[in-house]
Parts: structure tokens; sequence; C-alpha cells
């Protein structure tokens, strides 16, 4: 039961983020576009901004053409202590999950502690970096 609700938690996200295409392209003045993302980790977020600008020059029919790119540290901490900090939240909500869903049941008690920990401590970090995608569709 556990693992079947895992699986259905996961499946519930993975379609929302099917449904929000490009819900960060900024349409701008004279065909040129921005995206911006705020995210954990640069280069998925910049993956992401090409990911959006693809699928919304797609709409007619272009494809983007990319004009400039900007990956920024915003965090609040200095960048190294960030990475670090996002590693061991991660790792945690990891670790604390795998074991919520195979422990036993002290085991899955403990888990689920160290999991929830690991995700709020992630939360509470948030996204250190901004990517800024410029381009135009073409």
């Amino acid at each position: 039961m556990k693992l079947t609700n895992m699986f259905l938690i996961a499946g519930m996200f993975l379609l929302l983020a099917g449904c929000a295409h490009h819900r960060d392209v900024r349409p701008g003045a004279d065909g040129v576009n921005n995206v911006v993302i705020h995210t954990d980790d640069e280069e998925r977020g910049a993956r992401e901004a090409l990911e959006q600008a693809e699928h919304f020059c797609q709409q007619s029919g272009r494809m983007p053409g990319i004009i400039d790119e900007k990956k920024n540290y915003v965090g609040d901490m200095k960048e190294d202590n960030y990475k670090t900090a996002k590693k061991a939240a991660k790792v945690a909500s990891a670790v604390g999950g795998a074991a919520w869903v195979f422990g036993g049941k002290n085991e899955s008690a403990a888990g689920g502690i160290v999991g929830l920990g690991g995700g709020i401590a992630d939360a509470a970090i948030g996204n250190g970096y901004t990517v800024v995608m410029k381009f135009k569709c073409q």
C-alpha cells in the first residue's frame, strides 16, 4: 500500500509538471522574449529555460534563437555553503524516504521524520540561482 501511494503521488507531480510547458516565458517587444527560472541547480535551470523557449516557439512552428543567457547565484549565504546545505537536505530526504518505504515499523517512522526534515530544510534553503535566457522565435 505504501509503495502504491508513492507511485500515485509521483505520478501526480509528473502530470502537474507536464501541464506547465512555458509558464516562465515573458513575451517581449520586437519578438525578444525572456525566460526567468528560479532554481536550486543552475545547469538544470538552463535546460528548463531552453525547454520552455522551445515549447513557446513550437506553438508558432518556429525554433528559439538564443540571444543571451545569464546564470546568477542570488542566495543569502555563501555559494559553497548553499551547495553543501542543499546536498545535505536532499540526502536526508532520499535516505529518510527509502527508510520510510522499505524499513520495518521503527525504521519507517524514523525514516519518515528524517525525510520530512530533509524536505523542510530543502524548502527553507530555497532556490539560490536565477537563470535568465533571452531568445527570439525564428
